[in-house]
């Protein structure tokens, strides 16, 4: 999907809410436990529900690959519905991959390729060679783990001396081959950080997990992450997809949902004042 396509849908939708896949058996509604594949079903009616309220989904591969074959079924199954049912909805692999060129080659192949994903995220730790392979794909996007919203995030990415990691990450990404199909993950919960980010990557969409669940706050994120293109993509998952644990969930997911949208159109208006 072309970025342009994206500020579209989200300037169409006035939404910039990408919802959060974190599918979990032991925690959806116990009366989809009779399906045949009762997360694929969960995630489906979710998708239905809320596709007129979000712009992006966003699959964390961690909560299918722990279920084996059963569960790598129901990420395709997932992935399947969305691209034949859903094709303006950006598509995000939370997989977080990154090792050796000829190992991400086959990562990007079978995101991109295998299961027609959007776009990955990556860890930058290995390089620009452990990147790159990803890059080399026409209208597909590689969201670089920038700056996270976990409390670890202070180990090694903020130093708190002038030479934050995060930055030097940012910046080095910046030369690499294909870099325009490069975004970044920033977390909410560090959205003080932002107007620094956006003086290194002005142009690039952000991706900003963080919001909800881990009291990450929108409208400090959108004031200082916004860009010309809107450029931000806020991942909202358990406050939303578990908003509701009986026969009623879709209900109060869609006013979570509808909440978060609503908030969003109004800093969309405020921007065009």
């Amino acid at each position: 999907m072309k970025v342009k396509h994206l500020t579209d849908q989200i300037i169409s939708k006035k939404s910039f809410l990408c919802l959060g896949l974190d599918s979990d058996i032991d925690k959806i509604p116990s009366h989809l436990l009779n399906e045949s594949d009762p997360v694929f079903e969960f995630n489906k009616l979710l998708i239905d529900s809320l596709n007129n309220l979000i712009v992006a989904i966003k699959i964390n591969t961690a909560f299918y690959e722990s279920d084996g074959s059963k569960g790598w079924k129901t990420l395709e199954k997932t992935i399947d519905y969305i691209n034949i049912n859903y094709p303006n909805l950006f598509t995000i692999a939370d997989a977080k991959r990154g090792d050796i060129g000829n190992t991400s080659d086959k990562y990007a192949k079978a995101f991109f390729k295998h299961m027609e994903f959007d776009s990955i995220t990556v860890s930058p730790y290995m390089g620009n060679d452990s990147i790159e392979p990803f890059l080399e794909y026409k209208n597909k996007h590689t969201i670089l783990l920038g700056l996270t919203s976990n409390n670890g995030a202070n180990d090694f990415q903020i130093t708190n001396d002038g030479n934050d990691l995060f930055k030097k990450v940012l910046l080095k990404s910046k030369n690499w081959k294909n870099s325009n199909n490069l975004m970044y993950v920033i977390g909410a919960t560090k959205s003080s950080f932002l107007k620094e980010v956006r003086t290194i990557v002005p142009d690039s969409f952000l991706l900003i997990p963080g919001v909800g669940a881990q009291g990450g706050d929108l409208e400090e994120t959108f004031k200082n992450g916004v860009n010309k293109n809107i450029g931000i993509l806020v991942n909202s998952s358990r406050s939303i997809i578990y908003a509701g644990n009986d026969k009623d969930f879709l209900e109060k997911s869609y006013i979570e949902a509808k909440r978060l949208q609503a908030e969003m159109n109004i800093l969309l208006d405020n921007i065009n004042d």
